[in-house]
Formats: C-alpha cells, structure tokens, sequence
C-alpha cells in the first residue's frame, strides 16, 4: 500500500523545477508539508486545493518520513 500511495509524488524537470510535486500537478510537496507544519487542518487543506485528495496528503507524510529515515553506517 505504501508504494502504491507513494507514486501520487511525482517529478518533472519542467514543472517546479523537478520538485516533488502531486500527481504531476504544480502543488509541490513541500507547500502540503509547510501548511501541515503550520497547523493548518488537513480539511482546510483540500478546500483550499479543491484538486487534492487526502491521499495525497498521506504521499506527503509518507514521502518525507522515508527522507529522513535512512541508516547511518559508522566507519569501523
């Protein structure tokens, strides 16, 4: 499920400068996770972007936890 929910982020080099964005639309993620960050409700999310679906907001979530989730390898 979380792959499946993940290919909602897309990049394209000709639209937000090859961002992540939302199903190929010109909402990057980053603005989804800096609302988010700013207390604004999910719900008023998608009244203010009619386009987007809660799914999407989920993408974000899901796209900037597995950015910072990486393994650290220490040198020996």
């Amino acid at each position: 499920m979380e792959t499946n929910i993940l290919s909602r982020i897309t990049f394209d080099a000709e639209k937000c400068g090859g961002k992540p964005c939302i199903r190929g639309m010109r909402i990057r993620v980053s603005d989804v996770l800096s609302l988010l960050a700013n207390n604004v409700s999910q719900i008023n999310i998608l009244k203010d972007f009619p386009d987007l679906e809660a799914a999407d907001i989920q993408a974000c979530l899901l796209y900037a936890a597995s950015k910072i989730d990486h393994p650290v390898i220490k040198a020996a």
